[in-house]
């Protein structure tokens, strides 16, 4: 930990997915670096996303070529660096007749796939047409839908990506924080001095750093006015995107892409093996981003849209669970929610000690973001394409074999508790193993597989301070334990919050 007294070559506020990759591509340029995030890493819009990496189909309707470029060059970069949450995925969009007629859909595909071509494209298959009266995909849907197409695009576990930001961050010698908010921020003598309350405990410290980063997401215009104290000329949009999970409506493993009448899209993807993740809504958020839920209003417009594509309809009483999520969009003034721009933008401040606000940005840009800001604020040495995240040293397609790897090493396994395993930690799989030799050598059972040692490996390495923590966001197993398991990992924190 750095000395008091030391100073700080940069300070983070916000533990998303922007702040995350800020921290850890600074700290891997030499950089000493801290970052304060005031809940817990990802616990606000980095986790309550459609989970995907993609270069934005429909934001090629409001000429966002620009940002597709770069989203879709990114796809593979990330895709190669954390192949354990991130996997190629097949979507399939279906022609709905009333709607954009099919040549128009053929020509933004053909797009795409251009924009995303050269440079940006090895793995991924280009885009094909699809008779969905002949071909499986079309199995689960209504008769009507006669025709469509195939394109690519990448998954990945949201909450995950941030986290192992943050830990590779902290690898690197970087100091997170988190349940620790920034109350106030001044510059003095040439330097930012910081003030962050524990929000367990109340006490508050101050930090010294040499640069200030307010990634605070859609509490950044907030930041800016109130604990910074300092104008802006710039603002976000919030809008709320709100998801539901079902079990799962189709059998095969691609993921639709769906039109709307209204002009949305709305995704039906397969989630966590015997689930249906359905989502997003696009409304404008004008209350606190901490209050987002997802409305039964929202929830029943998603049931809505899926079930005039899909044979057995999806009601609320499906839902097993609902989440919501407020992007904070650089507010460009356009005329909806669906229309704001989904691209970030960065400003830098000189007035003393520097100042760089994030607005904006999206979970496949996230990197490129980082190298941006950091280039912002006239530092050298960008380093991040190409190197892995923490588990992710293994080939892009390589998670089949390390999971028979596991099965041979650790015989008991079985397959889908490997597969977990590898999909959630990838080769670090094998560290949080050890040298178990059976079952009861990791500790309570608590039910889908989640262990004892799997909680230690969380507080330890992923910074979980809570039940909800990797319930929710570093695994999702809260799907599959019962309220009377969910209560006793709860109960596991709070014996050894009291015996630390």
């Amino acid at each position: 930990m750095q000395d008091p007294a030391a100073v700080y070559d940069l300070f983070v506020i916000g533990g998303g997915v922007n702040g995350c990759g800020i921290a850890r591509d600074a700290a891997g340029r030499g950089l000493s670096v801290a970052l304060a995030e005031q809940g817990d890493l990802a616990q606000a819009t980095s986790s309550a996303s459609s989970k995907l990496v993609h270069g934005g189909l429909r934001y090629l309707e409001y000429y966002e070529f620009g940002l597709v470029r770069k989203a879709l060059r990114e796809r593979e970069t990330l895709l190669r660096a954390m192949p354990h949450i991130c996997w190629p995925m097949r979507f399939v969009l279906p022609h709905h007749d009333g709607l954009r007629p099919r040549w128009l859909l053929r020509l933004g595909l053909v797009l795409y796939d251009t924009l995303g071509g050269r440079g940006g494209r090895e793995i991924l298959p280009p885009t094909r047409r699809v008779d969905l009266q002949q071909e499986p995909v079309g199995a689960p849907l209504k008769d009507r839908y006669k025709t469509g197409f195939e394109y690519s695009d990448c998954w990945v576990d949201d909450a995950r990506l941030v986290v192992l930001n943050a830990r590779d961050a902290a690898d690197r010698g970087a100091r997170i924080m988190t349940r620790s908010k920034v109350t106030a921020a001044r510059r003095a003598a040439g330097e930012w001095a910081i003030d962050v309350t524990d929000t367990r405990t109340g006490a508050t410290t101050t930090h010294r750093a040499r640069r200030l980063v307010n990634a605070a997401g859609p509490w950044v215009s907030q930041v800016m006015a109130t604990t910074l104290a300092l104008p802006s000329q710039h603002g976000v949009r919030l809008v709320r995107g709100s998801h539901i999970v079902v079990p799962k409506i189709f059998d095969h493993d691609q993921p639709y892409l769906l039109q709307g009448s209204d002009g949305r899209v709305v995704f039906a993807i397969p989630y966590e093996q015997d689930f249906t993740l359905i989502g997003t809504t696009d409304v404008d958020h004008d209350a606190e981003p901490g209050t987002a839920v997802c409305t039964d209003a929202e929830a029943d417009y998603l049931c809505a849209f899926v079930s005039d594509y899909f044979a057995s309809p999806v009601t609320r009483a499906d839902i097993r669970w609902r989440y919501s999520g407020v992007r904070p969009l650089y507010d460009d003034g356009a005329d909806t929610a669906t229309a704001a721009t989904r691209d970030y933008v960065l400003t830098r401040d000189d007035a003393g000690a520097p100042l760089l606000n994030v607005f904006g940005g999206k979970i496949t840009t996230y990197r490129k973001l980082a190298e941006a800001a950091l280039d912002k604020l006239g530092l050298d040495g960008a380093w991040t394409a190409g190197v892995p995240l923490p588990g992710g040293d293994l080939a892009w397609d390589g998670a089949a074999g390390l999971t028979d790897a596991l099965l041979a090493d650790y015989p008991f396994l079985d397959r889908p508790w490997a597969a977990r395993l590898v999909r959630t930690y990838g080769t670090d799989a094998r560290r949080l193993l050890g040298g178990a030799q059976a079952a009861a050598d990791l500790g309570r059972d608590f039910g889908a597989t989640l262990t004892e040692a799997e909680l230690g490996w969380l507080c330890r390495h992923e910074f979980a301070q809570t039940a909800d923590d990797v319930l929710w966001r570093r695994t999702k197993l809260g799907l599959r334990l019962d309220a009377g398991q969910a209560r006793a990992v709860a109960h596991w924190f709070d014996k050894h919050r009291s015996a630390a």
